[in-house]
């Protein structure tokens, strides 16, 4: 009996903890919009035009999220963070979320008190080098001056690589991309070195971007998503479902165009999925139809990664590893049940 009563007793306290620390959704309600933080602008992921309205894959993330929540899109202020800022921005509550290129790694989970809801683009590390040097590998690069951003993981990675290669480096850290394009433009260094979707991206803000090539070698693993504090593990849900939500669309199916109509589907899956069957965005802490909601407002993750990055866009970025699992990729979402 005593043995019961403590565990009822420790039930009890576990929900008392978790209804304590499920505060961001109501922090988002009451204040009537999302805070993204995202990166200070990287073309084809989060970068403002002229007028100051944001585009990219991160920033679609970050709408997709407003429109679970609002069912509005537009309840969304971005805010621009270098990589150095990005977790502490994030740790302080200055934002909700983070959906800036950030490699999800052990040590930013156990030692920042931070956690990563998704991969919503699987990458890797790469190098940019100028066509005229006539090199086909990073094999190659022995004694190259190496230009590489501070704060990022890519640092030791490039460090390890040479290492391990029995090369010699040139380390050229410098403190943003801005920073990273104009040293290597101005031939400070031999090569750029970054996310390979990140180096397509540069790529495009450059002088002559026909001039300069992606090398084939992929050194790391850099499994890039959305980020939010420990502790709440509502909120974590949410932006996590958010991404599953929008492969479970593709996959299925539904698109920004055909989301009404799939509305009067006789499909279990799809049923599920836009909440005409079963109360799964309720227990999120949200509406039956949220994934319907964000499949409206943004589409599906193939609409987004195509609108935003994929090979009709102007990174001309290839599917790759971000296919969905049954064509070859590994984007895989639990299903909705």
């Amino acid at each position: 009996m005593k043995t019961f009563l403590a565990l009822a007793a420790g039930a009890v306290l576990a929900l008392a903890a978790s209804g304590a620390s499920a505060q961001t959704l109501k922090t988002v309600k009451d204040r009537g919009t999302l805070n993204c933080g995202v990166s200070r602008g990287l073309p084809g992921f989060s970068a403002p035009d002229a007028k100051g309205t944001w585009s990219g894959f991160d920033v679609d993330f970050c709408r997709a999220v407003a429109a679970a929540i609002f069912d509005d899109p537009t309840k969304v202020s971005f805010v621009p963070l270098s990589a150095e800022e990005r977790f502490g921005a994030l740790q302080k509550g200055q934002i909700d979320v983070l959906s800036r290129n950030s490699t999800w790694t052990v040590e930013r989970e156990a030692s920042l008190g931070l956690l990563f809801s998704a991969i919503t683009y699987y990458d890797g590390q790469g190098f940019l080098i100028p066509s005229t040097r006539n090199i086909t590998s990073a094999l190659e690069l022995d004694g190259s001056k190496v230009c590489v951003q501070a704060g990022t993981t890519a640092v030791g990675y490039t460090e390890d690589f040479f290492r391990l290669n029995n090369m010699k480096l040139d380390l050229v850290t410098l403190g943003n991309s801005d920073d990273l394009v104009k040293a290597y433009e101005e031939g400070r260094c031999d090569a750029l070195t970054t996310d390979v979707s990140q180096l397509y991206a540069l790529r495009l803000v450059m002088k002559k971007p026909g001039s300069h090539i992606v090398l084939p070698d992929v050194i790391s693993k850099e499994p890039l998503g959305p980020v939010v504090r420990q502790g709440d593990d509502q909120w974590l849900n949410i932006v996590k479902w958010t991404h599953f939500a929008m492969l479970n669309a593709e996959e299925l199916g539904v698109t920004r165009a055909n989301v009404g109509e799939a509305l009067k589907s006789t499909k279990p899956d799809v049923k599920r999925l836009l909440g005409v069957e079963g109360t799964y965005g309720e227990q999120l802490g949200l509406t039956k139809d949220f994934a319907a909601r964000i499949v409206k407002a943004v589409g599906n993750y193939s609409e987004v990664f195509e609108n935003n990055v994929g090979v009709a866009s102007r990174l001309a970025i290839p599917r790759g590893l971000n296919q969905l699992w049954s064509l070859g990729g590994i984007q895989y979402a639990p299903p909705f049940r």
